[in-house]
């Protein structure tokens, strides 16, 4: 009597970061802006009526829907295997402090002035993407980024009462965005974003959840649905998000978070009826003039590297 031979299993092969495209990194994080915009309008509806942490924990576990869909039909399983699980539990910490502290500051101030205060995470990204990442940043696009937070200053005219607990959290969620920025771009080199978003939101739901016995609030039949939406704009935005940074420096996606200030005005039109002043619109030409500069700067830089000559 013979016995078949085991049947080998093919090893996983490593994952290979994807080649530096920022043309396509750009056009994701552009969609992340809308979905992310989205998602702030719907926290500051919700926050109204529920606590932070139990508007935090819907955003985070109702996202899993999307991203499990993602996993399903980009490779299932094997995207299960992360390759650094305590670089993406500190990733998760990080985030989650911003997205707490950020919801917090929504709720708390006017949305034009939490939103103008947390657009100097760029900033901040910036700086860290030179020790933390490697990346070189010229002085043009050190000019870029000031130039396009200026626009966002013209377009909010952030009021002047800047030392509240609102403006507070604000700032301490764009530090915390930061990091978790550029967290993502290291996490980037080694794992899909898939499996980064996955275990992002797999552990902000576990963290969010620790708070709800102490504050739940049981939903309204209506709001079920916004909770719902509010979990799929962030989990798709957040795959978007990270697919972006994959593909381009810190330095290049990250102004691009002006541009869901503009989405934003728009949800604040039809919602509120808040129609966007002249201001607005040349604060808006400001903010794309500076990330299209950056896009040129980038695209010229790559031209140089390939032709070795400078």
């Amino acid at each position: 009597m013979t016995t078949e031979p085991a049947e080998k299993t093919a090893p996983v092969a490593p994952f290979r970061p994807a080649r530096d495209n920022p043309r396509l990194g750009i056009l994701l994080m552009i969609g992340s802006t809308v979905l992310f915009a989205l998602l702030w309008t719907l926290v500051k509806i919700l926050s109204d009526r529920y606590p932070i942490a139990e508007v935090s924990f819907f955003r985070s576990v109702l996202a899993l829907i999307p991203v499990g869909v993602l996993i399903t039909m980009h490779g299932g399983a094997r995207l299960l295997r992360p390759h650094r699980l305590r670089a993406h539990v500190w990733r998760s910490v990080i985030g989650v402090t911003s997205m707490i502290l950020g919801f917090l500051s929504y709720h708390l101030m006017p949305l034009a002035d939490a939103v103008a205060i947390s657009f100097t995470s760029p900033l901040m990204i910036t700086a860290l993407s030179v020790p933390l990442l490697g990346e070189k940043v010229g002085p043009y696009r050190w000019c870029a980024v000031v130039v396009g937070f200026g626009g966002v200053l013209m377009i909010v005219q952030p009021s002047g009462s800047v030392f509240n607990l609102g403006a507070l959290s604000a700032i301490g969620a764009a530090v915390a965005s930061a990091f978790a920025m550029v967290t993502i771009r290291q996490l980037n080199r080694t794992d899909p974003p898939l499996t980064i978003v996955f275990y992002f939101t797999l552990f902000s739901s576990i963290f969010t959840a620790l708070p709800l016995p102490f504050v739940w609030i049981t939903p309204a039949a209506a709001d079920w649905g916004w909770m719902a939406l509010m979990g799929l704009a962030g989990g798709f935005g957040q795959y978007l998000m990270t697919r972006a940074f994959g593909l381009a420096s810190a330095a290049v996606i990250s102004p691009l978070n002006y541009v869901s200030l503009l989405w934003a005005s728009l949800f604040g039109w039809a919602i509120w009826n808040d129609i966007p002043t002249p201001h607005v619109f040349a604060g808006s030409a400001v903010v794309v003039a500076s990330g299209l500069f950056i896009l040129y700067r980038e695209g010229r830089k790559r031209s140089q590297a390939t032709d070795g000559n400078e």
